[in-house]
C-alpha cells in the first residue's frame, strides 16, 4: 500500500491523502480547498498531484472547506468514483459547495479585471456552480460504526471525530499480508463541547494519519468561555457603545457563539443589543444543525426540553440574508453584535465589517478561531497596526481580542488524550498533517514519549509505501 500525501501536508489547509493499494485501488482521503496562501492559493488549487480519473472512492471526513472544497473540480476533470460521508455531512455540502462555487465565480471576476489591466488572459475559476450541482449525484452516506465495503479486501467505517456537525475519522481496514488497519483523524474536535457528543472510540490501527493543527498549543478551558464573552460584550457595547465583529466560521463556531448568546439572554446577563448573524450560509448551517439532533450532546438536548428552548434563536437575535441590510449595518451607529464569515476574514461579509470598524477604538474585533498567519484575522492576532483590506491601508485602531476557548481542534493534550484510547505501542508510524512546523516538531516528540515508535511529517507530493 503507498499514500500520497498532496495537500494538508506542512499545511493546514487543502487536505487530500491518496492510498494505493496493492490490488490497485485508489481511495482519495478529503480533497480540501487550500485557503490563505497568498499568491500561491490559486495554483496549488489547480494541481490535484495525481489524475482524478484513477481515483475509485473519495472519502469525507467532514464538511469544511479546507476539506471539501475541491470535489466539484475532482468531478470536472475526470472522477467517476464513489463520495463517502455521514448524512449530516452531506447536507452541510450541499450548502457550503453551492457557497463554495459563488466565491469561486466572485473572486475570478475581479481577478480577471486586474488581469485585463495588465494585459494578461482571463482565468477560468477551479469551478463553478453547474459543476457543483454535478458531483452531488456522486455521494454515498454512511452512519457512524457502520462498515462498508470497498472491494479489493478493503472496508471502513467512520466513527465521531466531535469536530463539527457530520464529522468524522476514517478507520480503514486493508486485507494486505493479513489485515491492516489505518486511522485518518480528519479534524478531532474538543471533548465537553457545548452542542456537540465528545469524540468517539476507535478501532485499533496499525498507521494514523493524525492532524496537528495546535500540536504546540494548549487552549484556554472551555469553562468560563461564557463570562469571558459577555465580558467583551459589556465593554465594547455597553461601555464603549461600540460594534463587536466577531469573524467566525459558518459551520459549528457561529452555531457555538449563538447557544452562548442565547444561554446569557436566557440567565438574564446578555444586555438588551441587537445581535446579527449576517452571512447567507450561516443561516442555511444554522438550519441544517436544527435538524440533526442525533449529534448532539445530552447538556444541550437538557437545556431544549426546558421549556421547549430553542437553542438557536433569542430576542434580539436578527438573521441576515439580503445584500442590502449587510451594508446597512456598516452606516448605523447603534451598539450592536455582528458575527459574520469567513472565519479567518480573509473573504464574505465580515471582511466589509471589519473594514468599516477597524478605524474606531470603541469597536472590538474578537477572534475565535484558528487563522493562517497570512490571512487578515491572523495579521490582527499577531497585532499588525495596519492591515491591507481590499487593497488599501487601514490603521487597526478598534481592540483585538482573541479567545481560544472557542476552537473546534483539539489542542495537543487533548489530541494525545484521544489517540491514547488506542495502545499507541502498537501503532507502527503516525502521520502527520494539517498543521506547522513548530506544531509538528513539539506534538512528534509527545507522541514518542507515549510510545509511538516512528513520526513522520511528510512533505507536500511525498509518498511513502507500508
Amino acid at each position: 500500500m503507498k499514500i500520497k500525501f498532496c495537500g494538508a501536508a506542512g499545511t493546514v489547509t487543502g487536505s487530500k491523502h491518496l492510498i494505493t493499494t496493492d490490488s490497485g485501488l485508489n481511495i482519495l482521503l478529503d480533497c480540501g480547498l487550500f485557503q490563505g496562501m497568498g499568491a500561491e492559493t490559486d495554483p496549488l488549487n489547480r494541481n490535484f498531484g495525481f489524475d482524478p480519473i484513477v481515483v475509485d472512492h473519495l472519502i469525507l471526513s467532514h464538511a469544511h472547506i479546507d476539506h471539501s472544497g475541491l470535489i466539484p473540480r475532482l468531478v470536472r476533470e475526470g472522477f467517476q468514483g464513489s463520495i463517502h460521508c455521514t448524512p449530516a455531512t452531506y447536507d452541510l455540502c450541499e450548502l457550503m459547495l453551492r457557497d463554495s462555487a459563488s466565491i469561486q465565480e466572485s473572486d475570478i471576476e475581479f481577478i480577471n479585471r486586474r488581469r485585463k489591466n495588465r494585459g494578461q488572459s482571463a482565468l477560468k475559476p477551479l469551478y463553478d456552480s453547474d459543476d457543483t450541482e454535478k458531483c452531488f449525484p456522486f455521494f454515498k452516506t454512511l452512519p457512524y460504526d457502520e462498515w462498508r465495503d470497498l472491494g479489493g479486501g478493503v472496508s471502513f467505517c467512520f466513527t465521531d471525530a466531535g469536530h463539527v456537525l457530520g464529522s468524522a475519522c476514517v478507520n480503514l481496514r486493508l486485507n494486505e499480508d493479513g489485515v491492516k488497519s489505518l486511522l485518518y483523524t480528519g479534524d478531532i474536535g474538543r471533548p465537553g463541547d457545548q452542542i456537540l457528543r465528545s469524540p468517539q472510540n476507535f478501532p485499533q490501527p496499525d498507521y494514523i494519519i493524525c492532524e496537528s493543527t495546535y500540536g504546540d498549543r494548549l487552549h484556554e478551558p472551555i469553562e468560563g468561555s461564557e463570562a469571558r464573552l459577555l465580558e467583551v460584550v459589556l465593554e465594547t457595547c455597553v461601555k464603549r457603545s461600540g460594534k463587536l465583529i466577531i469573524p467566525a466560521f459558518s459551520l459549528d463556531r457561529t452555531q457555538e457563539l449563538i447557544y452562548a448568546l442565547d444561554r446569557l439572554e436566557h440567565a438574564g446577563h446578555l444586555p438588551p443589543v441587537k445581535v446579527f448573524i449576517d452571512s447567507p450560509l450561516s443561516v442555511n448551517t444554522t438550519r441544517v444543525i436544527q435538524k440533526h439532533i442525533d449529534c448532539y450532546n445530552d447538556s444541550i438536548r437538557d437545556y431544549m426540553l426546558e421549556g421547549d428552548h430553542n437553542p438557536f434563536y433569542f430576542r434580539n437575535l436578527h438573521f441576515i440574508t439580503d445584500v442590502e441590510q449587510s451594508k446597512k449595518l456598516n452606516h448605523s451607529k447603534e451598539p450592536c453584535i455582528i458575527i459574520s464569515a469567513s472565519g479567518m476574514a480573509e473573504a464574505g461579509r465580515v471582511k466589509h465589517h471589519i473594514k468599516n470598524a477597524i478605524g474606531d477604538s470603541n469597536n472590538t474585533i474578537l477572534l475565535v478561531g484558528y487563522c493562517t498567519p497570512s490571512s487578515l484575522g491572523g495579521r490582527l492576532a499577531v497585532g499588525e497596526k495596519v492591515v491591507r483590506i481590499f487593497g488599501d491601508e487601514h490603521h487597526v485602531r478598534a481592540r483585538v481580542v482573541t479567545m481560544a476557548s472557542y476552537s473546534a481542534h483539539a489542542d495537543y493534550s487533548e489530541i494525545l488524550e484521544f489517540l491514547g484510547q488506542s495502545d499507541l505501542s502498537k501503532v507502527k508510524k503516525v502521520f502527520l498533517v494539517h498543521g506547522e512546523p513548530a506544531g509538528f516538531e513539539n506534538f512528534g516528540k509527545m507522541l514518542g514519549k507515549k510510545g509511538v515508535k516512528s513520526v513522520s511529517v511528510p512533505e507536500k507530493g511525498e509518498t511513502f509505501e507500508i
